[in-house]
């Protein structure tokens, strides 16, 4: 899933909003969730280091992954040193997450579709029919006095 998470500082009213959007379809994107932080502890937090600003950005409502927290310390803390920047947008795909793996490759002579596929010349619908052979339906009698009867 790709996101964005905006950052905007108020300088008047002293926040920080942060605001969490998501691609849903290719080319839509919706606003997922808005919080406010003060911008002295915020500011205050990215000057001390990831676990600080990592422990105040985290929230209930709001509680970004470790991987996602370190881009948005990363990308943030130039944004919080400089006054006059009002907006800082950081783009991140949920791919980023997973380490790199090699492409997998089928070699032709690892598995031969056609040969798994192919008949081994005993199965025939003679065969079929003989499995199914019996009846298999259930048959009561008179007698039965079994709650399952009919």
């Amino acid at each position: 899933m790709r996101q964005k998470i905006r950052f905007e500082k108020n300088i008047k009213s002293g926040k920080v909003t942060i605001l969490e959007f998501s691609e849903v379809d290719p080319g839509v994107v919706i606003l997922l969730h808005e919080e406010e932080y003060s911008l002295e502890k915020m500011a205050k937090a990215s000057e001390e280091g990831f676990q600080a600003f990592s422990r105040l950005l985290r929230r209930r409502s709001f509680f970004p992954a470790s991987y996602l927290c370190k881009k948005l310390f990363e990308n943030t803390m130039e944004f919080f040193k400089n006054k006059a920047e009002k907006k800082v947008v950081i783009e991140y795909d949920d791919v980023e997450a997973f380490p790199k793996e090699e492409e997998f490759q089928l070699d032709d002579e690892d598995v031969e579709i056609d040969k798994i596929l192919e008949e081994d010349g005993t199965t025939d619908e003679d065969e079929i029919k003989e499995i199914d052979s019996k009846d298999d339906t259930p048959k009561f009698t008179p007698e039965d006095t079994s709650e399952h009867e009919n």
